[in-house]
Parts: C-alpha cells; structure tokens; sequence
C-alpha cells in the first residue's frame, strides 16, 4: 500500500513539473535510465551470485572484519547493496551464518555503495562517457541474447554499465541545459537551517527513488552544473543516507524474519551515521578538505570532495557500530521474534528468500525436514504410544521406560497433526516443487530434494500408522488379558528402541557409521518381528485370545512393522542420502480388515 502511494505521488509530480518545465525531461530520463541499468546491472550478477559469490560471502562471515570487509569489496564490484542484502537473508534464513555475520555484510555494503560516488565523481562527470556506454550497450545486448547463462550474466552487466554511464551523462547534460533557465543555487540556504532542509530533502529523493546511489549522483551532477552549493550537496548526501531507512522498512514489510532484522539493523547503522554526520558536519568538511589537500585534490573539485565526505561518514558509522554489533544481534533476536499463529506451527527455516538460490534452498528443505523429524514427528508418536520423550533420551532401560509409562498421556494425534505438522510439510512440498520448477538445479541437487519430499511422505503416513495404532494401545495395554498386554507392550518397546535410536543418530556427523547402524537395527527388528509373529500364531492355535483379538493384534503387527521399516528408511534419507531408496519397492501385503474389537 505504501508503495503505491509513492507511486502515485512520483508520477504526478513528474507529470506536473515535465508539463511546466520540459526542459526537465532530460533529467528525469537520465534518472531512470540509471536507474534502468543499476536493475539491469543486478539482475547480471545474480547469475554469477549462485556460485562464486555466494561461496566468497558465507566464508567472509568467520571473522567480523572480514565480513565487513568482503561486504565492502562485493558491493563495490557489482553496484548493488541490495543483491548482497538478498544472498545474506537467503543466508540467515538457512541457518548458514549468524546473524551478527549477515550484519557485518549489510554493513560493509553500506561502506561499499561509497564507491558509487567515487565512480560518477572521479569518472563519470570528467569524460564523454556516452563513449564507453554505447560499445557496452551494443556488446551487451549481443551477450544478453545467448542462451549459454554465463554469457547471458556477462550481457546484463555490461548493459547496465552502460546505461547507468548513458544515464550520467544524460542528467549531466539535462542539467546544463536546466541551469540556462533557472539557477537553483538561488533557493541555497546556508547554516544550520540549510542543513536541515537540504537533509530533509535528500531523505525525500531517496524515498521517492528507492536508491541512495541513485539519489547521490543525482546530487553529484547537480553540483558539477553548479546547481547546488557544496555546503547544502553535503546535508543531501547525508539525507541520501539517511533516506534509505524508509527504504529498508518499506521493503520490510511482508519480509520474512530475517529480513526485518537486517532491515532494522541497517535502519539503526543508517539512523546513527546520519545524526553522528549532522552533528559532526562542520568538523567533517575541514577534515575532507584537509585530507583532500593531502591527496591533490583541488580545492575547487566539490564533487570529489562529496565523495570523500560521503565515504568519511560512512567509515565512521561502521567504526562507531562495531562495538555494538553483538549486542545489536542479542536485541534484534530478543524483540524480534518469528511471528506464528498460536494454533499452528510455522516454519523456521522456509521462506521466499532462499527461492534465490538452489544452495540454500536445499539447505533449508533439508534443515526443515530434519526438524520436523527430530521433534513433532517424534514427539507425537512417542505420545501416542503414552511415551514421555524425556524418558527416551534418558539412560533408562527401555523396558523401564516403557513400564513406568502406563498412565494415558492425553493427546488427540490428528489434532497435533494439524497443528504442528500439515503447515509445514504443505509448504516444504511447496518450496520444493516450485525450486524445481523454477531455479536451474544441478542433478545431485534435484535429487536431494527428490529425497527430502519422499521423507516427508514416509513421515506423513508413519503418523497415519500411529494414529491408527494408538487406538488399540489404550484398550489392551489395560486389558485383562495378560497375552494382549504383553504383546502391545512388546510394540511399545520396539518402537520406543527405535526412537531412542533415532536421537543418537540425529548428532551423529559420520554417514557410514550411521548407515551400519541402520543395516544393524534392521536386522535386530526384522529377528524381533519374526519373534513377535511366532508368538502371535501360537496365541490364535492355542485360543488364548479371540478373533477380534487376533483381528486386531496381526494388523497391529503389520502396522509396527511398517512403522518401523519408514522410521529408518526416513533416516537413511535425511542422514545418509542412500540412491536405492529410490528404486521401487515390493507391495505391501493386504492387511487383514481392522477391528478394534
């Protein structure tokens, strides 16, 4: 909704400025065909984003100074603080780095987009540079046609080059066309009122252009025409900044929790390097000039000097976040929290984000499955079976375990399933689906999320099986006959063994170990389930229970069996990523018509 107002806003206000001055049109052209080529130039790195620089990025989260630092280099390079802010939220979002990681990456972006000043200052507005721009546009219109993605990556960013170049020089010459009718140095207000008005005006321009870079070279050519001071170019490049706060909580809304965060980590970095700035502006300037002096520039290059200015500030706001950026992370995850329903669970791991990324798509399919393995799935077949998870992860004997446990543990399975299950695997499927549709997937890749959907099917129908099992459990785990208790109590047993088994693979970080272990166990079920059919035949011969009994004790064992082979088939998925799994497999036998006698 916010945004469509300042849609709307933009386009009356170019419309009623063009329609009293056209002489304008050539600015508001330069604009948008920089900004045209910024959302070109982005689009091109995104397809090298999916290798190298996704790779580049998770390792600079070790260290605060290199995350800082790469974040910096990054953005730098590839003229988009945006991208980097996307691949970091994919990031947080798959539990690849920590927060505090992803902060210090938006942060070093932040000292990175300076670079964009250096760019039209020292290059842009000192050359023809419809030169350069045309030989790109002509040679990257020709690559961005190639079906090869390298190339097709390599056009887009050699023709958002050259229309962010074209759009420079457009605004350059717009306004100097602009200066011969009106000379806006004559609305200049200096002091401190001036600071403040001009700040406000750059917070205004950048929240109309959703882009501080946009917004400084804006002010960047407006200065080399000599339609602004340099002393009001300084308050704008600070409300350039500032701007870019309502930028961030604009795109905020609707984002996932990660992305409020982050934006209001960089709300706060670019709340705080604004008032140090406007506070410190008179101390800053002396400094540029100063420092300027020492690097030869001349003293009447302003433009130069804004961008000295605007790199200053924003080195200084990292210098003074820096401290504060651990603790920043403690009050971010303190006071923003994952936002879910009170009646259903929600994921933790899935969100939008990661659909940028094959990597962390399938981190996150994968991380989510295992989560939702190792706790509702497990919780609800533990409680079914009237078994204290507490008491599985203990060091008692499972017999102890299962004996102590003879009290109803009152639970409507169906209910739990619907609350702390369906959300979630309705929308693993459906990240998973549209991953494969729509993201260009390496064949290992698309495999491993071919075996995270066939998880969680196996998951969905074990709690279908336990369901129907727990219903039987109840009635003749109290029942008189002593041969039925004893039965029921031996599925208990077998069930609550390989539960116990399950929470000592879940840490286990050796495949091979795990995959023996699972070859082991299924050998062990596969001598107890004989054992327990054995027995069964022999109660049915020697009429020691009835038919409904019998009825009801052989589709229970089926119904064990099956839950059992899916428990360790869904580990063999999510701990040992075993191909045959893949390969089908023999029918079930029919069961025999159940009966709850």
């Amino acid at each position: 909704m916010i945004r469509r107002w300042i849609f709307l806003f933009v386009l009356v206000i170019l419309g009623i400025v063009i329609f009293y001055n056209p002489n304008f049109k050539t600015i508001a052209a330069g604009v948008s065909i920089l900004l045209f080529g910024m959302v070109t130039l982005e689009q091109g790195f995104k397809v090298f984003a999916k290798g190298p620089l996704r790779r580049i990025l998770k390792k600079a989260t070790e260290k605060l100074y290199k995350s800082i630092s790469v974040g910096a280099l990054v953005t730098a390079i590839i003229q988009s603080s945006s991208l980097v802010s996307v691949i970091t939220i994919s990031f947080i979002s798959a539990g690849l780095i920590s927060l505090s990681g992803g902060i210090g990456l938006i942060y070093g972006a932040n000292i990175g987009t300076t670079f964009t000043a250096w760019l039209v200052a020292g290059f842009g507005l000192k050359v023809n540079i419809s030169v350069l721009a045309m030989p790109m546009l002509i040679f990257g219109i020709l690559f961005s046609f190639q079906h090869n993605k390298s190339l097709k990556g390599l056009g887009n960013v050699l023709t958002g080059l050259g229309f962010f170049f074209l759009g420079i020089y457009y605004m350059k010459d717009g306004f100097d066309v602009f200066s011969n009718y009106i000379d806006l140095t004559q609305y200049s207000i200096e002091g401190w009122p001036g600071v403040f008005v001009y700040t406000g005006i750059g917070i205004l321009i950048t929240t109309i252009l959703q882009s501080s870079s946009a917004s400084l070279a804006i002010v960047l050519t407006a200065l080399a025409a000599g339609q602004i001071t340099y002393e009001n170019a300084l308050a704008l490049a600070i409300g350039t900044n500032i701007g870019t706060t309502i930028t961030a909580f604009i795109g905020s809304i609707g984002s996932n929790v990660s992305g409020k965060r982050l934006a209001v980590a960089h709300l706060i970095f670019n709340l705080v390097t604004g008032i140090v700035a406007l506070a410190f502006i008179m101390p800053l300037a002396k400094l540029v000039d100063l420092l300027s002096k020492i690097a030869g520039i001349a003293a009447d290059d302003f433009t130069l000097k804004l961008a000295l200015f605007h790199t200053l500030f924003n080195f200084l706001g990292v210098l003074i976040m820096i401290p504060f950026i651990h603790r920043l992370e403690r009050f971010l995850i303190r006071f923003i929290k994952e936002s879910k329903r009170k009646d259903i669970d929600e994921p933790k791991y899935l969100n939008k984000a990661i659909l940028e990324f094959p990597g962390t798509l399938v981190t996150s399919l994968e991380k989510e499955t295992r989560y939702l393995f190792e706790n509702p799935i497990i919780e609800i077949i533990a409680h079914a079976l009237n078994i204290h998870r507490k008491d599985l992860i203990s060091e008692l004997r499972i017999k102890t375990v299962v004996k102590k446990s003879q009290k109803d543990i009152e639970v409507n399975v169906r209910e739990l399933y619907l609350r702390k299950v369906k959300s979630i695997y309705g929308q693993i499927l459906e990240y998973a689906t549209i991953g494969q549709a729509e993201l260009t997937l390496e064949a290992p890749q698309n495999q491993r999320i071919a075996e995270i959907k066939i998880a969680n099917r196996k998951m969905v129908e074990i709690i279908r099986d336990v369901k129907e099992l727990r219903i039987n459990v109840l009635k003749y785990t109290q029942s008189d006959n002593t041969h039925m208790r004893s039965q029921y109590e031996r599925f208990r047993r077998l069930i609550a063994k390989v539960l116990r088994s399950v929470n000592q693979m879940k840490d286990a970080e050796d495949p091979i170990k795990i995959k023996n272990e699972i070859k082991e166990l299924k050998k062990f079920f596969k001598a107890k389930m004989k054992s327990n059919n054995k027995s069964i035949d022999k109660l049915i011969r020697e009429n020691l229970i009835d038919v409904n009994m019998a009825s009801s004790l052989v589709n229970d064992h089926d119904n064990v069996n099956d839950m059992i082979k899916m428990i360790l088939e869904v580990c063999e998925l999510l701990y040992v990523q075993k191909d045959s799994l893949f390969e089908p497999t023999e029918p079930a036998p029919d069961r025999v018509p159940h009966s709850t006698g």
